[in-house]
């Protein structure tokens, strides 16, 4: 599988993200409910924006050479500390669990590694969320720490596991 990562395109993406986003449970895991559930095209441009201003974040989307969009992620680095983190990370439902997810994460490093010079780049997932737990750590991303009973979801208490990957010459991205 070929894949291209590039720059959000709310009129062209958005549809695929709605679609991808159609359970409770699975847009509290994507966005720990910073948007209401359903999402909307404005709930998204408002937090992206908002998100962009405070941190820097810019949003992609992982294509396939046909133009099919497979994913969306977020991105921002952190010039104090040289690292970059990656947020609202989310594949396409259908495509999940076949490779999608850590061909469009090792794009997503190269960028952060290559392009914006970063020598770390950290993420927090959920540890209920362990499908997309065990994608990071497939790419090469290990557990630095775990903040325990951090978000309730009906009944649930998830807690925030927090992971990094460090730019080294044994990642093989």
């Amino acid at each position: 599988m070929k894949l291209r990562i590039r720059p959000y395109i709310e009129s062209k993406d958005y549809g695929y993200i709605e679609e991808w986003i159609d359970d409770e449970r699975i847009h509290a895991l994507w966005c720990a409910n910073r948007i209401p559930y359903p999402a909307t095209k404005d709930s998204l441009r408002t937090l992206l924006e908002k998100n962009a201003l405070e941190w820097t974040d810019s949003a992609y989307v992982a294509t396939e050479n046909s133009g099919e969009i497979i994913g969306f992620f977020c991105y921002s680095v952190n010039t104090d500390d040289n690292t970059g983190f990656l947020k609202f990370i989310i594949v396409d439902r259908k495509k999940r669990g076949s490779g999608y997810g850590k061909e469009m994460l090792k794009l997503a490093l190269k960028y952060a590694f290559d392009i914006t010079g970063v020598q770390a780049v950290r993420l927090n997932v959920f540890d209920e969320n362990t499908a997309a737990k065990h994608c990071y750590e497939k790419v090469g991303f290990v557990e630095e720490s775990i903040t325990k009973d951090v978000f309730s979801y009906k009944n649930e208490v998830w807690s925030r596991c927090h992971m990094v990957i460090r730019k080294c010459p044994s990642n093989s991205i």
